[in-house]
């Protein structure tokens, strides 16, 4: 069975701009060394990825490798993905969900609660192990952070989800906090089954940034909010 979100049907009346910025930015990066020799993406992942051991001091890169200061790297990590469906997955919650979230926060705002649930995704992951020299790379953590405030802001916001099971194709609708509640859960089931806690998903990382962003959207949200007709999908307020 394959459940795959792709649009919701709550629409904004601003274009997301940092949203898009972000999508972008991390799509040319990507680009611009997924084509490379492999021994290059692994200095490259080196130089900008999260390394516990480097960020704690208990490591250090060579002098050729260290580009970027360690706490830099936090947020260079949130930049870089391992491969395609790593990127498109990514950027695909971040097309659906991250609009919604951009235009009640504002952009500068937006931009802070991104880096912010970003921050601490990658922090709830490297605590796990402080001497890890396992880079740890994406945007996984800070789109948790928007999924977090997302089920915070809008529960009952109905998402479009394709639907494969075998030989049956469908396009259904579910409300936002089964999708997103059901996502979280999942990544707490992985977690707990999961005792390598070094290279693979980093799934500590997506459940620090799903709670700092359920945290954090409390206290930076707007109060007041623009009421949008549902009958409308972000699909078309996107482009």
């Amino acid at each position: 069975m394959f459940v795959f979100p792709f649009a919701d049907e709550n629409p904004t009346t601003k274009k997301p701009i940092v949203s898009w910025s972000i999508i972008f930015i991390c799509s040319i990066i990507f680009l611009n060394y997924t084509f490379e020799q492999d021994y290059i993406k692994e200095q490259f992942f080196l130089s900008f990825g999260m390394i516990p051991a480097i960020l704690f001091g208990n490591s250090e890169l060579s002098s050729s490798l260290k580009i970027v200061p360690a706490f830099i790297s936090i947020i260079t990590s949130m930049f870089l993905h391992g491969g395609w469906m790593h990127l498109i997955s990514n950027m695909t919650y971040l097309y659906i969900f991250g609009d919604n979230i951009e235009e009640n926060l504002g952009k500068i705002k937006f931009i802070i609660f991104y880096l912010l649930t970003g921050g601490f995704a990658a922090l709830s992951q490297a605590l796990l192990d402080t001497n890890s020299t396992t880079p740890m790379i994406g945007a996984s953590g800070a789109i948790a952070g928007v999924l977090g405030a997302y089920i915070v802001l809008f529960p009952k916001a109905k998402i479009k989800v394709f639907f494969w099971f075998i030989i049956i194709f469908k396009i259904i609708k579910i409300r936002a906090f089964i999708v997103l509640g059901g996502w979280i859960i999942i990544q707490f089931l992985s977690f707990s089954v999961d005792d390598s806690n070094s290279g693979g998903v980093a799934y500590a990382a997506h459940i620090g940034g799903f709670i700092s962003g359920i945290v954090l959207i409390n206290f930076m949200k707007n109060k007041t909010r623009i009421k949008h007709k549902p009958s409308r999908s972000s699909i078309p307020n996107s482009k």
